[in-house]
């Protein structure tokens, strides 16, 4: 018989985060992750603490999670649903690598759902929907799992439309199964078609206006996202991830003072946290938003506490890019090309994470008109375009492609062919278009149109510049360099 209880409870409870340092507090300020509920067949006693695990996974909270949902399991060790959550937590839906390298944790947490056994068809839907991501790992590629996934979560969503976790969980794996080559964005509509009624409804979930804030994170859909960015953090402010993400809509809007705010707090809450890779994340957004404000000294300021961040595992992605990013950005953004020529990739870092630090020295030998020494660099990312390419990696593959084709347009430029140098960049600028960021960016270093009207105005060519970064202003409004360029276009004409 069904024990299932339907409860509506905002989930504050008691945490370990303090306020401002120079305050004194008797007491932690109380967790806020927003209001969840998930109802399952297990013990009632631990249906409170199942919400606030599903609470946590909604802001990507991943490890706090897993320890809610294994303390589910201790409470209640006839609860099928808390070796999901589990395994959930191993799922890293829009972040880059979605799985860990091993899954076969999570697939045994999974089997061992399935063992238990639950008499809710609902239940027993979302373990064998999971099952999909993590069996058979070694024989169906990623992609065909996640479909399938995707699937199985449609047949759940469709069995019962006024289910609100069944909902927010499929539009979520639509996100996760969107394509970077899709630019008419049919997957995120759906997601957001799913998510906005359900948004004025429940006001105070955490996962709805964060998968919204996903869902409108490119440049077609980024005004709709205003209104979850302003209300996530207010919602789950206990969650570094929420105070983080809605940084996402404003940097797409080039709203830089409301995202320096955003990724402080963020950045903030992750290290009292001790989530390394959060706060790395946090800082680098922080960066770029420091940087297109202007605020050179705070960006440096950034750099120089990364640098005192010792012990970094640059083969995390998330940590390897955003500290392998933050000084590239640092240098590259202000046309520093004898410190960009000194950056070197981190030892140990994913290919496509060395692949910025590679393009950084290339681009700063091309532009310091090495251009010799730059085609050793170019090589070097080929290379490397040829791994991703042969492991499968098709989306960072693309993106190293369009890396190669901006140095080897400022190495011909520096040879003095002119007009191949302008026809290489415009082929990395049409590349990079067709492509969305994922969201562990902001966006490109400097995007390669961007770089195309620089180019044009090194040939003396205003105009032609001028309507290059009146795009380039479109697909990134309010980026530094772009407005720099646009006058001095004016200044030329």
């Amino acid at each position: 018989m069904l024990r299932c209880q339907r409860l509506f409870i905002s989930l504050f409870f008691s945490g370990s985060f303090s306020g401002p340092a120079q305050e004194v507090h008797a007491h932690p300020a109380p967790e806020k992750l927003g209001t969840v509920s998930f109802p399952i067949s297990c013990a009632p006693a631990v249906q409170q603490s199942f919400n606030r695990g599903v609470a946590l996974l909604h802001s990507f909270a991943y490890d706090a999670a897993e320890d809610a949902f294994r303390n589910v399991a201790l409470q209640d060790p006839r609860c099928a649903m808390a070796h999901w959550g589990v395994a959930m937590t191993h799922f890293h839906q829009l972040w880059s690598p979605p799985l860990p390298p091993e899954t076969s944790m999570a697939l045994k947490e999974i089997e061992h759902a399935r063992t238990i056994g639950s008499d809710s068809a609902r239940e027993r839907k979302f373990v064998n929907a999971l099952r999909f991501v993590f069996v058979d790992s070694s024989l169906v590629p990623y992609g065909a799992r996640l479909a399938n996934y995707e699937r199985a979560m449609s047949d759940l969503a469709a069995a019962d439309e006024k289910d609100t976790e069944t909902q927010v969980f499929y539009a979520l794996a639509l996100l996760a199964n969107a394509s970077p080559m899709d630019k008419s964005h049919a997957k995120q509509k759906r997601a957001a078609d799913i998510l906005e009624p359900l948004y004025r409804v429940h006001p105070q979930h955490p996962g709805i206006p964060h998968y919204l804030i996903h869902a409108y994170d490119n440049a077609e859909l980024a005004p709709k996202g205003v209104t979850a960015a302003r209300a996530y953090s207010q919602i789950a402010p206990s969650a570094p991830h929420a105070l983080h993400m809605p940084s996402h809509i404003f940097t797409r809007l080039g709203l830089w003072e409301d995202s320096v705010a955003s990724n402080r707090a963020a950045r903030k809450a992750a290290h009292e946290q001790n989530d390394i890779g959060e706060e790395l994340h946090a800082m680098d957004y922080l960066v770029y938003a420091y940087l297109q404000g202007g605020r050179d000294a705070e960006a440096a300021q950034v750099i120089e506490q990364l640098k005192e961040m010792s012990k970094l595992n640059a083969g995390d992605f998330k940590v390897g890019y955003a500290s392998t990013a933050m000084p590239v950005r640092y240098a590259v953004e202000r046309s520093r090309w004898a410190d960009a020529v000194n950056i070197v990739p981190p030892q140990g870092a994913p290919p496509h994470v060395a692949a910025i630090a590679i393009w950084a020295r290339g681009l700063g030998l091309a532009r310091s008109q090495r251009a010799l020494e730059a085609r050793a660099e170019i090589e070097k990312l080929r290379q490397i375009e040829n791994q991703l390419r042969t492991s499968g990696n098709g989306y960072w593959a693309a993106q190293t492609k369009i890396l190669i084709g901006e140095v080897t347009a400022w190495s011909t430029q520096a040879d003095g062919k002119r007009d191949e140098a302008v026809t290489l960049m415009r082929g990395a600028a049409d590349e990079e278009d067709a492509i969305e960021k994922l969201p562990v960016t902001p966006g490109p270093i400097v995007p390669a149109r961007e770089q195309l009207g620089y180019l044009l105005l090194e040939q003396n060519q205003p105009g032609l510049a001028a309507k290059e970064f009146e795009i380039a202003l479109v697909n990134a409004p309010g980026r530094r360099g772009v407005l720099k360029g646009a006058e001095l276009c004016r200044g030329k004409q």
